[in-house]
């Protein structure tokens, strides 16, 4: 079969075939292998500071600290909002931490909260503009079409500041 059709129902996408084909074929990737990538949204500007890690572990989270710092407002103090994984917490980043301390806190949210993490909100967005309903030949290909979108929102922009609002 050449071709799936999809129907709009709802909030939810559908997909019907003609009768007479039996057994339609969808393409999908060969592979589970996926992009990781470290992220946090200014909430006053909307600007989004990123950066690929492999793997994800306590001296790539500290490297994306120290990106992350330079891009501060040199009054102000960065708060950086964190879910609960290991590595935020390890010990061999304490030093960097403590070391920073006048331009740099971690707070923690309570476990299973993703909801209340702005940076969720934007990685749900990239998902529905960039992967969602996309068919990538190669890891290569969906590390594009992501990375074309970070860095249109690596600037500061009105879609990321209204996106992760806080009232």
């Amino acid at each position: 079969m050449d071709e799936c059709h999809f129907q709009q129902h709802g909030s939810r996408c559908v997909m019907w075939i003609p009768p007479e084909d039996k057994d339609p074929v969808t393409k999908h990737a060969p592979t589970r292998k996926s992009i990781a990538m470290f992220g946090a949204v200014n909430l006053r500007t909307g600007k989004l500071v990123t950066m690929m890690a492999n793997p994800f572990d306590a001296m790539t989270f500290k490297e994306f600290l120290k990106k992350l710092l330079p891009h501060r407002s040199k009054s102000r103090k960065m708060v950086v909002i964190l879910d609960n994984a290991r590595y935020h917490h390890a010990s061999i980043n304490r030093s960097f931490v403590f070391n920073n301390r006048k331009c740099l806190r971690l707070d923690y949210l309570p476990p299973y909260s993703p909801e209340l993490n702005p940076i969720e909100r934007v990685w749900k967005l990239v998902r529905k503009t960039c992967t969602h309903n996309q068919y990538f030949e190669s890891l290569d290909s969906l590390l594009t079409a992501v990375s074309t979108q970070v860095l249109i929102w690596n600037k500061p922009n009105p879609v990321l500041t209204n996106l992760c609002c806080v009232n």
